[in-house]
């Protein structure tokens, strides 16, 4: 997805509607706006849009897209317990989770990463939405693109344009990737693979027919154009739900040689054993989420956050936290003042009463919901 950013809050498309998101110190609070018209898209949406309001799946998509259904508090204390190095480091990284997102739209994008840096990535992302992408909407005059489905990048001039619009050798795998999934796999192919512990976005548990593993999910990916086993993992770990996945690169390579004590080779690229042998390495000493242990690490890692290391705070229990109720009436969407086409929608705001018993020093997060009413302006 492509992410639009404004002062006050981050808005993305997802699964045929719009997200707007804020956070305060205390809470996430999001937003949604559906398409008013549907004839009004280019292209049907990529996914299914609920039409009723007590059918809206977006809170539960919310939660399940930024994964806080998991207990990350008791995940910090049995990586800490089993990894004197993460103990020492964890404290002043609190809250690193993992989205989890929609497979196809992670498997391509972590294609685009390929030999990239983030904001050329952002832009490619960018790039496929608005030329492939079904349009939702427009926030202050900004169209809003989903992600585009295999289907709408098989076209025989999808691999000439991607290279126009600077993919490089990446409209190649695109491409190709695209045509495999959509024209030569079984339906619902991404996700057989998924982790039946995780379901998808929109999905039940039993989407696969089959009893994936995470070791068959990435071994079936690496099928695929442009998939090396880096990619893959980032696949299994970020789309397909299988926690255990490690991605290894160069630098997760440094962090084992250094902080680890793993192998003595000091060479800057490796072998599919050795990449194997790391992941089976943390896999051991972190267990089924040692992707997101891996994660914690390689974010202190990073040069900006270093400074955090050896400031660090003990981490504090907190009563539950309970949310009020409030409604508000409010025009979120409207169509840019110069183009013909235009999305226009209402909101809602409803904010549920619950309990959040996560540990604050980790995250203390609940969810203020905004549903959008039909009818007219």
């Amino acid at each position: 997805m492509a992410w639009l950013l404004t002062v006050y809050q981050r808005t993305c498309t997802l699964q045929g509607r719009i997200l707007s998101l804020r956070q305060d110190p205390s809470h996430l609070h999001y937003r949604v706006t559906w398409p008013e018209y549907q004839d009004a898209l280019p292209t049907p949406p990529s996914r299914r849009v609920t039409d009723e309001l007590n059918q809206d799946d977006t809170e539960e998509l919310v939660r399940r897209y930024f994964s806080l259904n998991l207990d990350l508090g008791a995940l910090y204390d049995q990586w800490s317990k089993s990894d004197p190095n993460f103990q020492k480091k964890a404290p002043e990284f609190k809250g690193v989770r993992i989205l989890s997102q929609d497979a196809w739209e992670a498997l391509i994008c972590f294609i685009c990463s390929s030999n990239n840096n983030i904001s050329r990535i952002s832009q490619m992302v960018h790039k496929l939405c608005n030329h492939y992408g079904p349009l939702i909407g427009y926030i202050d005059g900004e169209p809003m693109h989903d992600f585009p489905t295999p289907e709408s990048l098989t076209g025989k001039n999808v691999e000439s344009h991607l290279r126009e619009l600077g993919f490089g050798y990446r409209a190649k795998y695109i491409a190709n990737t695209a045509r495999v999934v959509a024209l030569e796999k079984p339906s619902s192919w991404l996700e057989s693979l998924r982790n039946p512990r995780h379901s998808g976005p929109g999905l039940s548990s039993s989407a696969g027919s089959s009893n994936p593993t995470y070791k068959g999910a990435h071994e079936a990916l690496l099928s695929l154009t442009g998939v090396g086993p880096k990619v893959a993992d980032c696949v299994c770990l970020m789309g397909l739900g299988w926690g255990e996945s490690v991605p290894v690169d160069t630098h997760v390579w440094q962090i084992a040689q250094r902080d680890y004590k793993f192998g003595k080779s000091k060479a800057k690229t490796f072998n599919k054993a050795m990449y194997d042998a790391v992941g089976d390495h943390f896999r051991t000493i972190w267990g089924d989420y040692a992707g997101w242990a891996h994660s914690v690490l390689f974010t202190a890692d990073l040069r900006e956050f270093s400074n955090r290391i050896g400031k660090t705070q003990p981490v504090e229990e907190v009563e539950p936290v309970r949310v009020k109720s409030e409604i508000q009436e409010e025009v979120i969407l409207s169509g840019p003042r110069k183009r013909r086409s235009a999305v226009d929608a209402k909101a809602r705001s409803n904010t549920v009463v619950e309990n959040v018993g996560e540990r604050k020093s980790i995250e203390t997060i609940s969810l203020h919901k905004r549903r959008r009413t039909r009818g007219s302006s």
